[in-house]
C-alpha cells in the first residue's frame, strides 16, 4: 500500500457501556478506532494498535470498509484492551467500572516501512515513551498531535515534557490544562504549556466546544447543538481525527507552515465530524457517515456563527 496522509498510533478497544437506556456491549472503541474513522472521510489514513485474540474479524472489516489500513493493526496472544463504564441519565457524566489492559498493557508500537514517512502524525493517549518510541521510528512528519491525560501528567512527568518538545499541537481537556500547567486560570495555562514546546494547543471542554490557542490568537468553536446525543464515547478522539483528516487533505506538499487559518478551518470540520459520534453507540454512526455528510453539518456551523457581514463595533 502507498505511504497515508495520516497515521494514527493509540488504543483500540471493547467497551461495555451502561446507557440511562441500556447495556451495550462488545462496543468496538477505542482512541485509535474513532480516530481513524473520522480521519480516513478526508484523507488516506493508516492505524497502529494491538488487539487480541478475541477481537472479531468482523470489525477489522469496519475499518477496512472505510478504506483505513490496518496492516499496523498487531494481534498478540490474550484479550483485546476493555474499558466498562457507567454513564449519568444525562450522559454529562461517567463513571468507570472496569478496566482491563490486557493485550494493550504490553503494546510497544511497531511502524512497518511502508507506514515511516506519513505527513501528520497523530499519537493516541498512551505513555509518553511509547509516544517517543514511535516518532523515533519515522521520518519527520510535517505536523504532529499529541493527546495524555491525568495519569501521565502526573506519573510521568519528565517523559511527557520530552514529548511537548517534539510536537506540533497537543490536545488535551480544560482539567488537564490546569494539572500540566499548575494555573487555573485556562489562558494564562495555555501560555505555559506552549513554551513547552507545542506551538498550538487545542482544549477540548465536550459540548461546550474547543479552544485552540496558538501565535495567531485565541479561536474558539462552539459544540454542535443536537436533538438527540446518545453516546459521548470517543467524541474528542473523532475531533483530533476529524481535525486531521481535513488538514491532510488540504496539504499541498509542501513542508512550509499551515496556511493561516487552515487549522481554524479544520476545527470546524472536526467539529461537525464528532456532532456524528454521538448520535449512535460506539463508532456505529461513524461507520456510515460519508465526507458529504461532514461538510453538510458543518455549513450548518458557519451558518449558526454567521452575524450577517461585517460586525459593527462602534458603541
Amino acid at each position: 500500500m502507498t505511504t497515508p496522509s495520516v497515521l494514527v498510533v493509540g488504543s483500540v478497544a471493547y467497551d461495555d457501556l451502561e446507557m440511562p437506556y441500556g447495556i451495550f456491549e462488545d462496543v468496538l472503541g477505542g482512541a485509535a478506532v474513532y480516530s481513524s474513522f473520522a480521519s480516513a472521510l478526508f484523507a488516506k489514513t493508516a492505524l497502529v494498535g494491538v488487539v487480541g485474540e478475541d477481537f472479531k474479524p468482523g470489525d477489522v472489516k469496519k475499518l477496512e470498509e472505510r478504506s483505513i489500513d490496518v496492516q499496523g493493526l498487531e494481534r498478540a496472544a490474550g484479550k483485546t484492551f476493555r474499558w466498562r463504564g457507567r454513564y449519568s441519565k444525562d450522559l454529562s457524566s461517567r463513571e468507570t467500572l472496569e478496566t482491563h489492559l490486557n493485550v494493550f498493557a504490553e503494546f510497544s508500537p511497531k511502524v512497518a516501512p511502508e507506514l515511516r514517512n506519513p505527513r501528520y502524525l497523530l499519537l493516541g493517549n498512551i505513555h509518553p515513551a511509547l509516544q517517543l518510541g514511535v516518532l523515533s521510528q519515522l521520518e519527520k512528519p510535517r505536523f504532529v498531535a499529541a493527546d495524555t491525560m491525568n495519569f501521565w501528567i502526573s506519573g510521568e512527568p519528565k517523559l511527557l515534557n520530552d514529548v511537548l518538545g517534539k510536537i506540533d499541537l497537543l490536545l488535551i481537556n480544560d482539567e488537564e490544562a490546569r494539572e500540566l500547567s499548575g494555573i487555573s486560570n485556562i489562558k494564562k495555562a495555555a501560555a505555559d504549556i506552549r513554551k513547552r514546546g507545542p506551538k498550538h494547543l487545542i482544549i477540548k471542554r465536550g459540548e461546550h466546544g474547543a479552544l485552540l490557542f496558538d501565535d495567531q490568537g485565541t479561536f474558539y468553536v462552539p459544540g454542535f447543538p443536537l436533538e438527540d446525543v446518545r453516546d459521548p464515547t470517543g467524541a474528542g478522539d473523532t475531533f483530533a481525527g476529524g481535525l486531521f483528516g481535513y488538514l491532510a487533505a488540504k496539504d499541498d506538499g509542501k513542508n512550509a507552515p499551515l496556511p493561516e487559518h487552515c487549522l481554524r478551518r479544520a476545527m470546524l470540520f472536526a467539529t461537525a465530524s464528532a456532532s456524528f459520534c454521538v448520535e449512535d453507540v460506539g463508532s456505529a454512526r461513524l461507520e456510515q457517515v460519508s465526507r458529504k455528510d461532514v461538510v453538510a453539518r458543518t455549513k450548518q456551523l458557519l451558518a449558526m456563527l454567521d452575524v450577517g457581514g461585517t460586525l459593527a463595533l462602534e458603541a
